[in-house]
């Protein structure tokens, strides 16, 4: 990819942190984010010559709309996310990942976007029970009660609409569906990244619940090389994908047990009551992705674990 221009929300992300290393050298990079979360500054892309960062929200269409012009490609990748977020803004979860994303989506219809628009949405679109699921299987909203389900349905809001700018007006539009992503740069509340964080300084591993809930884990590197076939191959274009890593999978306990193992940490792990209702299986079926875009992914959960440590040995101050 080469001489694109590329407008990311969320560009201060982790996600979109992996990317930019990857586009940075070849093209032009506007970053649209409000720096709630901020992986970017430290990473040292954040004063190259090809990046213009505009601080703003997504909930403000007319800067975003602006800021938008010229854009080739659109990567839509802000969101309000994380359990502990979300449970303790079930209103600004909604309102960020469902309006923002209808603005996200207008803007790039009125700026005539020609090659690619991607939109972020979610796993948790397949509910509790989600066993090799595949992108053509019923998905779910959850219980309206129960504040976990906001992030889901205000996903799935998102997804909907996209794909309904596709079919009204041609909008080059794909969805992806991140599986558990996690690595180098990662910030947030992602349970891998506390894990080895923890093990690192030998403290306290806490896990909610029993720990028995599966994953599938997905190492950056491999979902940001699926990204780049979602964004160049036109057979993508209308499309869901799920990106994960169905070879990684592991309860809650037997990664915090393989995070302390792999690194040789003293760590013990605690249990304490879930945060609020918990997804017991998410394995995703990756096999679209292969058959329409030749994905599959590479690393393997004890290298990500290695190789993320690494990282934070290197790039964050730890302290017991």
């Amino acid at each position: 990819m080469e001489n694109k221009n590329i407008f990311i929300t969320g560009g201060a992300g982790f996600i979109a942190n992996t990317l930019i290393r990857s586009l940075i050298e070849k093209n032009r990079i506007t970053v649209y984010d409000n720096f709630t979360r901020d992986t970017l500054t430290g990473s040292g892309y954040a004063n190259h010559p090809n990046i213009t960062i505009v601080k703003g929200d997504v909930l403000d269409y007319k800067a975003l709309e602006a800021a938008m012009k010229g854009a080739d490609i659109v990567v839509h990748a802000a969101a309000i996310a994380g359990i502990d977020t979300v449970v303790k803004d079930p209103v600004n979860t909604m309102r960020v990942n469902m309006i923002g994303t209808a603005n996200c989506l207008e803007a790039a219809r009125v700026n005539g976007v020609k090659d690619r628009v991607v939109d972020f949405s979610t796993s948790e679109v397949f509910g509790p029970m989600a066993f090799r699921v595949t992108e053509e299987m019923q998905t779910v909203s959850g219980s309206a009660g129960e504040g976990r389900w906001t992030y889901a349905v205000s996903k799935l809001a998102g997804e909907h609409l996209a794909h309904a700018y596709y079919k009204q007006f041609n909008l080059p539009v794909v969805t992806v569906r991140p599986f558990n992503v996690y690595g180098p740069g990662q910030t947030g509340e992602g349970a891998i990244q506390i894990f080895i964080k923890k093990a690192l300084q030998n403290q306290d591993i806490t896990i909610h619940g029993d720990g028995a809930q599966i994953r599938a884990w997905c190492y950056v590197d491999d979902f940001v090389e699926c990204l780049f076939e979602c964004i160049e191959n036109p057979k993508a274009i209308g499309h869901s994908f799920n990106i994960g890593n169905a070879r990684a999978v592991i309860t809650i306990l037997g990664l915090a047990q393989t995070v302390c193992r792999v690194l040789k940490s003293e760590s013990k792990i605690n249990f304490v009551a879930p945060l609020s209702a918990d997804i017991a299986v998410r394995i995703p079926s990756v096999d679209k992705s292969e058959e329409i875009l030749g994905f599959k992914a590479k690393t393997d959960l004890e290298e990500g674990i290695l190789n993320t440590a690494e990282w934070m040995k290197n790039n964050l101050t730890l302290s017991i």
